[in-house]
């Protein structure tokens, strides 16, 4: 566990940060009182979230008549 003073943190922010990235722990001390830890997030499955596959899903929906662009002007001529 490294210590290091605001100061420090503020001038060396991206040499703590690789620091973390290389699972160290970092204690930020104002007046000598610890007031901060940087840790290693921890991402779930180990990488980027991935969003779900969707193409069996719009597989299914039914073609459209209209484009977009034609319904939202239709739908704005019936509010008048």
């Amino acid at each position: 566990m490294q210590k290091v003073n605001v100061r420090e943190a503020r001038r060396d922010i991206s040499r703590l940060l690789d620091a973390v990235a290389g699972g160290e722990e970092i204690v930020i001390v104002r007046r000598g009182k610890p007031v901060a830890r940087l840790l290693q997030v921890e991402q779930p499955g180990g990488g980027l979230a991935r969003f779900p596959e969707h193409t069996e899903l719009r597989a299914q929906l039914p073609p459209q008549r209209q484009s977009s662009a034609a319904m939202l002007r239709e739908m704005r001529d019936e509010r008048g």
